[in-house]
């Protein structure tokens, strides 16, 4: 008989009789001037298959309490509007209102509030033969919203719900219809993802219902944590086929202590139910908005050892009336028969419910139903421009006239301003974050306003955590100490190894905690930085006391080449002088004199033309001093050796000067060497930082290509000098010339590898004394040791100068070669 009485509801909205639906005295319906849809989930309908059509009786499907006080609320509404002198005075709203217990088999009451007068014509002119409805509130669901919205988008029939917070709603191409009093869900996932930063979770686990509702909070979860620390460890939709106890121990296996159950009341109630019955323990449960204030879950046996349930919910507001309103309904009958009651979803069954038992259920939703029905009466309201005492009767209000006013909505219901912002979202409301003490009560611990200003405010104090009364953590891996990157491990950003910064670089955990940053030239850190330091910068200054040092070195140097020129000079025509070199002694000493100037360079702070005067007059000058050495060590080997064996040699070497050729030769080749390379890589400013990580020495950076030549040309002479000076070692033994010149030659060597051993273990600044030190003593190893003793015979041994004493010499070396 039931199957039969269902199955002739359905068949009778299709034929247009359904106006046998009629009952007087029904909750689901009242007369009045202009008509409001309701559609509300009374019942819910489990999916099951059928091997045939068959019509869904809600009356015998699962009951929500809560839906029915939402249901009340509406009925509420209207009758406070028809009571209200100042809206819609002297016009009555009525209202069809149905259960809609299911999104798929559940169409009669959604066809009969588009029928008019028991017909439906789609092809109908516009505005004509249309229902009586003004307007729909509701339904409660995304899913139910998505399901039937179209069959009121194409007549323009205002659809304000009062729960779907699907974020595709506000597509105005799609639904240009459509409005809602409660926010979408990308609000709402936006106080998730606060509270989650705000506890400094990281690895959580998003659990969502298997429907529209659920995944579009999920997918908009996804989308806001991407550019955050937040990683999405494990996600699932979840239905009655839910295998929940293999899902809770892939939770368990990955470690996740945070897990966000966006789901409807039905939904989430079975999740927490198998949680306390698998015994999950320790953890964090973060509950949407409809089900945060469930009241029977947080006081079921064995909710505390699952642990802490947090809670974002809309805020609780009295209605003013609405409890005296249950009572006095509740204490009329409104179902005379189930017989009269069975049809078209209009069926309660809930005649047994006392009113302490309707106002003691959830009251989320409470203000949404609320300020839905109150826009489209000020909707209606203006549509109809009604006065004071009265509205304009002559004018023919159509459901699109209304929708137009509820888009320009602007008035204040309980100290709430409500608006409506272009895609049908309200601009008015907040969300309370609830915590689920040890009382059993959803206690407030915190807000989150949207409008004028976005304010988030949660009071950790208030929070007892279950079970050890420790704030727990949801980590896949732990922040990495001071100092150190994030190495990450895996396809989640928040599993990773952590690696030290090495010297010379700094870890910004603000800007990029997986990357060390290379600090600047300039600067410098240790390992393990959070920023670096500027270097110090270092190079001898002129007030050195070696650089002073040097520079008196090189003054006396010049000095003494002074002074030794006036004495060769006075005793120019002595033997002594003469086989020093004679007029080529005056070169040796200018040049070293020149070279000097190099010695002045190494100090300061260098500039170009400092590394350029730092190696140009010692390479060039002592080029010809090189050069003259050559040349004298050559004569002295020719007139002991050559000349007595190669006498025509020797003619042509006195005929054409040849001293004085090879010396020019040695000049101008080494200054087209230099000159050559300097134009093409000229020495510059060098900042060292290689060998000090806190330190900058500043030097100049010498190119191997240009200075090649010009030191291979230094090394050639050096070996030719010392091969004919070596030659003379068995020259007479008082004509001793040869024999200092290799003593000259071989200090000049060692000179030169001690401060390249130097070069090579020590890079500081002082490097550039030493470098100094080095020209100076090449200087020194040719004025002490070739030119000194000769100045020591014309003063204090003025006997070994004379022609005869020379004369002698030679002459027993000829005979002894002879011999």
């Amino acid at each position: 008989m039931k199957h039969f009485l269902a199955s002739l509801c359905l068949l009778g909205a299709f034929l247009h009789a359904l106006a046998q639906c009629s009952v007087p005295a029904s909750e689901f319906r009242l007369d009045g001037d202009y008509l409001l849809g309701g559609v509300f989930d009374i019942h819910h309908s489990v999916t099951v298959y059928h091997d045939r059509p068959e019509a869904i009786d809600c009356s015998s499907q699962s009951f929500i309490l809560s839906s029915y006080r939402r249901f009340q609320l509406m009925r509420f509404s209207v009758e406070e509007i028809n009571n209200s002198t100042n809206l819609l005075p002297n016009v009555s709203l009525g209202y069809e209102i149905f259960d809609h217990c299911s999104d798929t088999h559940n169409f009669p009451g959604i066809l009969k509030l588009l029928s008019v007068d028991g017909l439906i014509q789609p092809w109908g002119e516009p505005h004509k033969n249309l229902s009586k409805v003004m307007a729909v509130v509701g339904p409660f669901s995304s899913t139910d919203t998505v399901t039937i919205a179209p069959l009121f988008m194409t007549d323009l029939i205002p659809m304000v719900s009062y729960g779907a917070a699907f974020s595709t709603l506000g597509e105005k191409e799609r639904f240009p219809s459509f409005l809602r009093t409660v926010h979408s869900n990308k609000n709402i996932i936006e106080v998730i993802v606060n509270i989650v930063q705000h506890f400094n979770w990281r690895w959580v686990a998003f659990l969502n219902s298997d429907n529209t509702f659920g995944e579009d909070g999920r997918d908009l979860f996804i989308k806001r944590i991407k550019d955050t620390e937040i990683c999405l460890a494990y996600t699932k939709g979840i239905n009655d086929n839910t295998d929940k106890s293999l899902m809770f121990k892939d939770i368990e296996a990955q470690r996740i202590n945070v897990i966000i159950v966006f789901a409807p009341k039905l939904n989430a109630e079975a999740l927490i139910e198998s949680a306390i019955r698998l015994n999950v323990t320790n953890k964090v449960w973060i509950a949407g908005d409809t089900w945060s204030l469930n009241k029977r879950l947080p006081k079921e046996k064995g909710i505390k050892q699952i642990g802490t349930v947090l809670g974002v919910s809309q805020p609780v507001m009295t209605i003013p009336g609405f409890s005296d309103f249950i009572y006095s309904s509740k204490s009329q009958t409104h179902c005379e028969t189930a017989e009269q009651n069975m049809l078209c979803n209009q069926v309660c069954n809930c005649s047994s419910l006392s009113p302490e038992e309707i106002l003691a259920v959830d009251p989320s939703y409470s203000f949404p139903v609320y300020s839905a029905v109150h826009a489209i009466a000020h909707a209606l309201h203006n549509a109809l421009r009604c006065g004071v005492d009265k509205c304009n009767g002559n004018i023919t209000v159509y459901p699109y006239m209304v929708l137009a006013e509820l888009k320009k909505s602007n008035f204040t219901l309980l100290n709430q301003h409500i608006q409506f912002d272009e895609y049908g979202d309200p601009t008015f409301g907040s969300y309370s974050i609830v915590f689920w003490n040890q009382s059993g009560d959803a206690e407030e611990i915190g807000s989150y306003r949207l409008h004028p200003s976005v304010h988030f405010f949660i009071n950790d104090t208030n929070i007892q955590w279950n079970p050890k009364g420790e704030e727990p953590t949801s980590l896949c891996s732990p922040e990495c100490a001071v100092g150190f990157a994030k190495n990450q491990d895996g396809i989640h950003k928040c599993c990773f190894n952590c690696e030290i910064c090495p010297d010379g670089t700094y870890i910004n955990i603000t800007e990029d905690p997986y990357k060390c940053i290379n600090c600047m030239e300039t600067e410098w850190s240790a390992a393990g930085s959070t920023s670096c330091n500027l270097r110090l910068v270092e190079y001898i200054p002129f007030t050195d006391r070696g650089a002073i040092l040097i520079m008196v070195g090189a003054w006396a140097l010049v000095g003494l080449t002074l002074a030794m020129s006036v004495l060769f000079a006075i005793n120019y025509n002595t033997p002594v002088v003469r086989s020093a070199g004679g007029p080529m002694c005056f070169l040796i000493f200018g040049c070293l004199s020149l070279c000097s100037l190099s010695v002045f360079f190494y100090f300061g702070k260098p500039t170009t033309s400092f590394c350029i005067l730092r190696f140009l007059p010692f390479l060039l000058f002592y080029t010809v001093c090189l050069a003259c050495f050559v040349v004298r060590s050559f004569q002295i080997v020719c007139i002991f050796k050559i000349a007595a064996k190669f006498p025509k040699l020797h003619s042509l070497w006195m005929k054409y000067h040849g001293q004085w050729l090879v010396i020019t030769a040695a000049f101008v080749t080494q200054a087209l060497l230099l000159l050559f390379g300097y134009t093409f890589a000229p020495p510059k400013p060098y900042n060292e930082t290689i060998w000090y990580p806190d330190k900058i020495i500043l030097g100049c950076d010498i190119n191997l290509k240009s200075t090649f030549g010009p030191v291979v040309l230094l090394l050639s002479l050096c070996s030719l000098c010392f091969i004919f000076s070596y030659m003379g070692k068995d020259l007479p033994k008082n004509y001793n010339e040869a024999k200092t010149i290799t003593f000259c030659l071989l200090l000049l060597i060692l000179t030169w590898i001690i401060f390249a051993t130097e070069y090579l273990i020590y890079h500081g600044k002082y490097i550039q004394t030493l470098n100094a030190l080095a020209v100076l003593s090449s200087l020194y190893s040719f004025l002490l040791w070739y030119f000194l003793p000769k100045c020591y015979i014309i003063i204090f041994q003025p006997h070994r100068n004379t022609q005869e004493y020379f004369q002698g010499l030679i002459q027993n070396y000829t005979k002894t070669i002879s011999q």
